[in-house]
């Protein structure tokens, strides 16, 4: 599967290895450079050469292929099924686990417990994100669904690109953000271009937050996301002054020390769409993991009202 991006004028006069490695973070620019010498990157449908440069309105289409340092290898991971059926499964990510393979995780991912689970296979979609239609930050934890058929791939990716899947996260925020919809456009950061932030020259955004606990200085939210950008949670949340507790690049560095919390205590805990193929209703929950109920028994209130 190929993924194509039109290069925007935050990202304009960028070297293209360089623009790729900002919007895919989870590849380096040495996996582009790779990508780039074997013609798997084109420019206006075009193979390219390293150091090109991008331009505003270009048309940049990749195909990601498995590179030497990349793993496709079956692994026996534990998995936790939230429902299956013969064209898709859903599954409560741990957080600490990567999505798919990419250089500096090439083993140990979701995508290589997927192909040990899938022993029929899963479609040949993607060269390394085989049955992938979305994915979650590495320290997010929660529902992910992957496709088991070519059809239900291609279908899923309509349903996620069309934005009709509700997808509601609890968020430990420090800080109380109100009952409140954020919407707040989202880009790269002036400041460190591998970060996310709140600019004007973002791309819309919209999140709904809805309090479920709250005793200071923390606060449970639910939070639905309208769009899916980059981090978008994370920003917004930040942007209104209650970053997500254990958030090592949004959070506050003092809090997250204090309380010695190891990653985000963040989670997606229910998805609702039409199944691709039969056109039922779907819903799955996702129980939060250990880490987020212990501290909220702790701090917050009765972690039953999860349940």
């Amino acid at each position: 599967m190929t993924n194509s991006i039109l290069v925007s004028k935050e990202d304009s006069f960028l070297r293209i290895d360089k623009l790729l490695a900002l919007r895919f973070p989870s590849y380096s620019r040495t996996y582009f450079q790779y990508l780039i010498e074997k013609g798997a990157i084109l420019l206006n449908e075009k193979p390219i050469k390293k150091r090109l440069v991008a331009q505003e309105g270009d048309l940049l289409s990749i195909d990601f292929l498995a590179s030497p340092e990349i793993s496709l290898e079956p692994e026996a991971i534990d998995l936790e099924i939230l429902y299956e059926d013969a064209d898709l499964l859903a599954i409560n990510k741990p957080a600490g686990m990567v999505v798919h393979p990419a250089v500096g995780h090439p083993k140990g991912t979701l995508v290589n417990a997927l192909l040990h689970y899938c022993q029929e296979g899963l479609p040949p979609t993607d060269a390394i994100r085989p049955g992938i239609v979305h994915r979650l930050d590495k320290e997010t934890s929660g529902i992910l669904i992957a496709a088991k058929t070519e059809r239900a791939h291609r279908e899923l990716v309509s349903i996620f690109s069309r934005r009709t899947v509700k997808k509601l996260y609890y968020a430990l925020c420090f800080g109380n953000p109100g009952e409140v919809t954020i919407e707040a456009p989202i880009g790269r950061s002036q400041k460190n271009r591998k970060e996310m932030a709140v600019v004007e020259s973002g791309k819309p955004a919209t999140s709904r937050c809805r309090i479920v606990l709250e005793k200071k200085p923390f606060s449970l939210v639910e939070v639905e996301i309208v769009t899916g950008r980059t981090h978008q949670i994370r920003v917004h949340l930040q942007h209104v002054g209650c970053p997500v507790v254990g958030d090592a690049t949004y959070g506050n560095t003092t809090i997250n020390k204090k309380y010695g919390i190891p990653h985000q205590l963040l989670h997606a805990h229910l998805l609702e769409m039409t199944h691709p193929i039969t056109g039922a209703p779907l819903k799955i929950k996702a129980k939060p993991p250990e880490i987020m109920i212990k501290f909220i028994d702790s701090y917050i209130g009765d972690p039953i009202q999860l349940q």
